[in-house]
């Protein structure tokens, strides 16, 4: 359901309301289809007002209105005591969208500082494992160690591959693997990070390489599921097919 769209989902259902009434003039409903109308009614308004911050409604009171709206009864409320309560809600609702204004604020700010920390995290760690003896270097920052050396076949760009794969952060957490999984994967060079698009065409067919990838070569500021805004990603890649 839309959450700030509780208007919409209003006129929506006053719509729905006008349109049945309609058709019931015309075309008798049975009791279970009377009841389950209801229920939907109900459910939607109710759905309204739980997302509008007017969950804790007296359900009695709530009833007594709608049963004088639909037998055309005046409203035992004033229009200063309505009056009274439209500024109420409207009160409720600016408070409520400013919690959630608030809350989605410091979310962004502590993926800022998380985006940050790991970016900091990720240089420092390629400046000290770039100097270590089998890890090179490209020109766009991604570094890489070869753990076995193939003999096949070097993908292209284009390429479709089949690959067995373990990720993982810079902490050592696996975060992706299809050696666990048991089942190797394929894929086009195209669809991929680009750390792995550049990657895997340094292979050849029966190797086995250790990617060191950069953020911006990975997933970047905007992370990706369990991966957290500007990670550094380590690979371990057996290029097994090249299609």
């Amino acid at each position: 359901m839309l959450k700030n769209n509780w208007i919409v989902i209003i006129l929506i259902v006053i719509s729905t309301v006008s349109l049945s009434l309609q058709a019931s003039e015309t075309t008798p409903m049975d009791s279970q289809t009377q009841r389950d109308l209801g229920y939907f009614y109900g459910y939607s308004f109710g759905n309204m007002l739980r997302q509008s911050g007017g969950e804790d409604i007296d359900l009695d009171g709530y009833m007594a209105g709608l049963k004088d709206a639909l037998a055309s009864r005046a409203p035992t409320l004033t229009p200063e005591q309505q009056q009274h309560l439209v500024q109420l809600v409207t009160e409720r609702r600016q408070a409520s969208l400013a919690r959630q204004a608030q809350a989605e604020k410091e979310m962004a700010a502590k993926a800022h500082a998380s985006a940050s920390g790991n970016l900091e995290k990720a240089k420092a760690f390629l400046a000290e494992n770039g100097k270590k003896e089998g890890v090179l270097t490209t020109a766009s920052g991604l570094q890489y160690q070869i753990l076995e050396s193939g003999t096949g076949v070097r993908p292209l760009a284009s390429s479709r591959v089949k690959v067995h794969y373990e990720g993982k952060l810079l902490d050592g957490t696996v975060f992706d693997s299809s050696v666990q999984r048991g089942t190797p994967v394929d894929f086009g060079l195209n669809q991929v990070i680009p750390g792995w698009t550049e990657g895997l065409q340094l292979m050849q067919v029966g190797g086995r390489t250790r990617f060191f990838i950069p953020p911006d070569l990975a997933y970047g500021p905007g992370g990706q599921g369990t991966v957290a805004p500007n990670s550094l990603l380590i690979f371990d890649v057996e290029l097994l097919d090249v299609k």
